[in-house]
């Protein structure tokens, strides 16, 4: 068995950010979103990876490297447009060969894993099997519609009125069935090869297209609010480590991880939080569900709810909270007069100023 996992896409709803990097290596609690994603396909006894890679390929390259610090052996697969997840199948024809495999979205985010998920596919060996989860508003994924026994009778994508409440959580297991579908798919109305439409068509040919309903936590961390909420769910079960120097006059409460090479400096941090080597904090507080990245500097400010990247630098300025700080970014307080603000933004960002 192998699994494809998807990171070629753009990530237009975490611009700025990802003007510069890609989407799938934004960090969680210190650790890039794809990380989890290779460590639970290991922890279900995958080993041999296919990841597609579009523009930013070069950076999911050298953070993933062949794949041996996983555990896993990787082969990449260069997408020259992202033209839709059944296109990605397309693509790894040659790498897939006649395997069954597990294709899972790089930027989706399952606490507790897969490993039930992959194992109930074994056992039963249906032609596909789809991961689902309950979501509020199924208007805005891809829904499945299950029979009594739990067998999918029909999918569709972002339905105007849905039939379930049950979307498809963008991890799902597949037979050599469904290459001759996507060999002759058409694109559907967002201009992309659907995999909906290749499941769908599954089912009309009457194949076994089975359901496993997540009962753990589950996001598609596109959007810098899912970023922050699964950065506050991994904190929360944060195994406390102390590498790092903690002067006399700084106070520790709650549980945090602090980086080998990482100094605090008369400042007040309240877990949980993770701080990455090499940073510094001085007279600061550092708040609940917050992760600063290796190699940032922290003086004479308050920050919590929020994840700070790399080699950042944050200084005399008031409260930060709920953001999401990019790599290299100095935020700074402006000259006191006269007044006003200076602003150099990135397309499609969003800006809160105090009046």
């Amino acid at each position: 068995m192998k699994a494809l996992v998807l990171a070629g896409g753009t990530g237009s709803r975490l611009r700025p950010i990802t003007h510069t990097s890609a989407k799938q290596l934004v960090p969680i609690a210190n650790k890039p979103v794809l990380f989890y994603g290779l460590e639970a396909i290991r922890d279900s006894g995958i080993r041999d990876v296919g990841i597609t890679i579009g523009e930013t390929g070069a950076e999911v390259r050298s953070a993933v490297g062949d794949g041996s610090r996983f555990g896993l052996s990787v082969t990449y697969i260069p997408q020259e447009a992202p033209l839709g997840l059944a296109h990605c199948v397309l693509i790894a024809r040659e790498f897939l060969g006649d395997d069954a495999f597990l294709m899972y979205l790089g930027d989706n985010f399952v606490i507790n894993g897969i490993r039930g998920f992959v194992d109930e596919f074994r056992s039963r060996r249906p032609d596909a099997q789809l991961l689902l989860t309950k979501v509020a508003d199924p208007t805005q994924f891809g829904v499945a519609e299950l029979d009594v026994g739990g067998r999918v009778i029909a999918v569709a994508e972002k339905p105007s009125r849905p039939k379930s409440d049950l979307a498809l959580a963008g991890i799902y297991m597949f037979t050599p069935v469904i290459h001759p579908i996507v060999a002759e798919l058409q694109p559907g109305r967002r201009g992309e090869l659907e995999i909906t439409d290749a499941i769908q068509e599954l089912i009309l040919r009457r194949a076994d297209v089975t359901s496993h309903v997540i009962t753990g936590y589950w996001k598609d961390t596109g959007k810098v609010e899912d970023m922050l909420e699964c950065n506050r769910m991994v904190l929360e079960g944060l195994a406390p480590r102390m590498s790092g120097t903690v002067d006399g006059e700084s106070e520790i409460i709650g549980r945090m991880e602090i980086a080998e090479d990482a100094v605090v400096v008369r400042s007040r941090l309240v877990g949980p939080l993770s701080i990455g080597p090499g940073t510094v904090v001085t007279d600061s507080y550092v708040g609940p569900f917050t992760s600063v990245g290796p190699g940032c500097r922290l003086d004479r400010t308050e920050i919590e709810y929020s994840i700070v990247m790399d080699r950042s630098s944050v200084s005399g300025v008031g409260r930060i909270h709920n953001s999401l700080i990019g790599k290299e970014v100095d935020i700074s307080p402006a000259a006191s007069a006269p007044r006003g603000h200076q602003l150099i933004v990135g397309d499609h960002s969003r800006v809160r100023l105090d009046h």
